[in-house]
């Protein structure tokens, strides 16, 4: 089948697109990759067997698109660049990823009356609630969460199928639209085999570390992943752990109250700010590491979605410690990889961390039941067979 994957953004990077993309191929489907392209990447060229077909985009096109569903101009512009993409590939089926291009392809499918598969990478209302520009004056006034929630639950209606990241967010939708149940699809991000059997180790990475009790965190850090909970629990911790050190390999634009937290608690001997790391430094710093946290506060968002992190973390054997976001709670008591500890509660945090500092064997039996979760249940390679066999029978 030729499958006609939509995104409004650049590719690469995208993990999720990319594993999809892939592993639609190696089951014999051709994949069509529509996206967007804000700088002088190739128009067209062929990554890992995905077809890759670039738009031409600009700022003013990404700023409209957080008006998507208040004033539809962004809709307007995607869908004469999609009605051309569908013309030229000749695709049998449609792929959405995520809901902020979905009614421009709904709108051209009209014409086409292709199967649609819309991806919720994320709950992307609930997700919008938490950017900064929706705080304040005029995103706050102009954009509106609930107007892409009502959007979401229309997309999910007129969609055949719909895959999402967790069983959480699925068991969400299926209450919230119970006519969808029999549409919901799950398709975890969890990791490829190559990532924890494939891999160079940086031995510059092991040797800054290796003197350090590493308390490492990996990915994006804006202020609702929970760092500030970590960092604070420092000022209690290194009392006892003399050579701790929190290493946080990631950026985001809150950073700077990070930083500056570091600094009003004299905490800038037990803090490394890596910023954003190649992905194929990765393996080198979990095993420089102790201890993988992911700190989540906990929200609607939080509470259905995992954070990709975990399964890396435990794929090369590392105990974790992590709120109580239900999803990733659930997970990990599952897999008995790793400790939880109380949303923002700084006082749990640190005993969590105590308790495993203190108890070598607890971290390396936590590690090793994580790794064998992720050898036996939780690859891609396993998790990817659902969207296989959605595909192998969408026709029907």
């Amino acid at each position: 089948m030729k499958i006609g994957m939509i995104l409004d953004a650049p590719f690469p990077p995208d993990p999720r697109v990319e594993n999809e993309a892939i592993s639609l191929i190696e089951a014999g489907h051709e994949v069509f990759l529509f996206c967007l392209n804000y700088s002088n990447q190739k128009a067209s060229e062929i990554i890992n067997g995905i077809q890759v077909k670039r738009v031409a985009s600009n700022k003013i096109e990404y700023k409209l698109s957080a008006l998507a569903y208040t004033i539809p101009i962004y809709t307007f512009l995607m869908k004469r660049k999609i009605h051309q993409f569908l013309k030229e590939t000749k695709i049998a089926a449609l792929h959405i990823h995520d809901i902020r291009i979905a009614e421009a392809v709904f709108n051209v499918n009209k014409k086409y009356n292709l199967p649609v598969v819309l991806d919720l990478h994320d709950n992307m209302p609930e997700v919008m609630k938490l950017y900064p520009h929706l705080q304040k004056f005029p995103g706050k006034y102009i954009i509106s969460p609930k107007k892409w929630k009502k959007k979401e639950e229309q997309f999910i209606e007129k969609a055949n199928k719909v895959i999402s990241v967790s069983p959480e967010f699925l068991e969400h939708l299926g209450q919230k639209i119970p006519s969808s149940k029999d549409k919901l699809v799950l398709v975890p991000n969890t990791i490829r085999e190559s990532f924890y059997k494939d891999y160079q180790v940086d031995k510059l990475i092991i040797n800054k570390y290796k003197e350090n009790f590493v308390i490492l965190y990996l990915g994006d850090t804006h202020l609702r992943r929970g760092l500030q909970t970590a960092i604070e629990a420092l000022v209690c911790l290194k009392e006892t752990i003399t050579n701790i050190k929190l290493v946080i390999v990631g950026k985001n634009t809150t950073d700077i109250i990070l930083k500056q937290q570091v600094v009003d608690l004299k905490l800038e001997n037990f803090v490394d700010f890596e910023g954003w790391q190649n992905v194929s430094l990765f393996q080198s710093y979990i095993l420089a590491s102790a201890i993988c946290i992911s700190p989540l506060h906990r929200n609607l968002q939080h509470d259905v979605a995992y954070a990709n992190k975990i399964f890396q973390y435990m794929s090369l054997a590392k105990p974790l410690l992590v709120s109580d976001a239900i999803a990733q709670k659930k997970i990990i008591e599952k897999a008995n990889s790793g400790l939880v500890h109380k949303d923002r509660d700084i006082h749990d945090f640190s005993n969590k961390i105590l308790a495993l500092y203190k108890d070598e064997t607890l971290r390396n039996e936590l590690g090793k039941n994580g790794k064998q979760f992720i050898e036996n249940e939780f690859s891609w390679e396993q998790t990817s067979k659902k969207l296989i066999h959605l595909y192998d029978n969408l026709q029907n």
